[in-house]
């Protein structure tokens, strides 16, 4: 027998609550989650909302009866899905005050008497039992921004029962040469102009929805994330190799990123196949991540049979851990030969 966990017990008091509230990382991440107007708009996300739905209900048999923790629940969706999938018990850990929505939605569900939703950082939290499944939707832009996978790696380590499933269980990250920017000629702009523009534009990424006729290479995989095994030092700071061939001549303007991830459960206990794939790159449509591009000035000219080599190098700032530095290092080639560069791009990933 284990002891029955409580929400009264866990979850923040109104003093601990204002206290959480008074933090840095409160301000600077939390804050946001607690609207629903956000929660909204993840929830009409179809292509998360989807992946999801699939990779649970698909995998029913695996739920069945089992103990799953919701790592940042938010509206309490995924938690009440996986109740319905057969979990015989479900916790729910949501760090803001729309933990108090997700109990609402959880009763008026019908799901009362298998999910829990607790106020609470998953730091913080004290289960009685080891887990089956973790499920969350961590993924920032760009796959990192947001570091809520240290939090799931936490809740990894410390819950989750030998043999345990992750869902999802592995991401990737892409990263792809686009033409150029919607025909825009940097030379002809003043020099103010383009003084702004670099501060903003060329030394930050730029959120946008692109279309398959944006992309000129085949993508390049930079980063796969095993989340059984992968710990937060291997991805605070990562360097990678890219490599994208042309086969056609081209004007480029920016490099895109994206990622994609693997609901697989784990070796023990894997998922049904097909594996539920969540693809946020510009082929699959619409998500709420859309890509992160990265911008280059002046833009570069290739020619059929040229390739764009570099490494990428992925950083969390340290003023706020919860947001990305990325540097591009890229050359043109053609058959091995250097035609232009190496040039260095920095960018913030705000």
């Amino acid at each position: 027998m284990t002891k029955e966990l409580s929400a009264a017990s866990q979850s923040r008091s109104d003093e601990q609550q204002n206290e959480f509230q008074a933090t840095s990382d409160f301000a600077n991440y939390f804050c946001t989650y607690e609207f629903l107007y956000h929660q909204k708009q993840m929830l009409e996300d179809r292509r998360r909302m989807v992946a999801y739905h699939t990779a649970i209900f698909q995998n029913a048999a695996q739920f069945k009866d089992k103990i799953v923790l919701d790592v940042g629940a938010g509206s309490g969706i995924l938690s009440i899905w996986a109740a319905k999938a057969g979990a015989k018990r479900v916790y729910g850990v949501e760090a803001t005050k729309v933990a108090m929505h997700a109990r609402r939605l959880v009763e008026s569900n019908g799901c009362g008497d298998v999910v829990e939703i607790i106020q609470s950082t998953i730091e913080d939290i004290d289960l009685p039992t080891k887990v089956d499944i973790i499920i969350s939707e961590w993924m920032g832009y760009f796959l990192l921004r947001e570091s809520m996978l240290d939090s799931v790696l936490m809740a990894r380590d410390r819950w989750l029962a030998p043999g345990g499933a992750l869902y999802p269980s592995k991401a990737q990250m892409f990263l792809k040469r686009t033409k150029e920017n919607f025909g825009v000629d940097m030379d002809v702009l003043t020099p103010a102009y383009r003084n702004e523009q670099h501060e903003f534009y060329l030394q930050s990424s730029v959120w946008m929805e692109l279309t398959p006729r944006d992309m000129i290479a085949k993508p390049c995989c930079i980063k796969e994330f095993d989340l059984a095994t992968i710990k937060v030092e291997d991805f605070r700071s990562f360097t990678s190799p890219f490599t994208c061939e042309f086969k056609f001549d081209t004007r480029i303007s920016a490099f895109a990123g994206w990622f994609t991830t693997d609901f697989a459960g784990s070796v023990e206990n894997p998922a049904t196949t097909p594996t539920v794939v969540l693809d946020t790159s510009p082929e699959a449509g619409h998500t709420h991540w859309g890509q992160q591009v990265f911008l280059l000035y002046p833009p570069l000219c290739a020619q059929r049979g040229n390739a764009v080599t570099g490494t990428i190098e992925v950083t969390r700032r340290k003023d706020n851990q919860r947001l990305l530095e990325v540097k591009i290092v890229h050359q043109l080639e053609n058959e091995g030969s250097v035609l232009e560069g190496p040039s260095t791009h920095k960018f913030h990933i705000q």
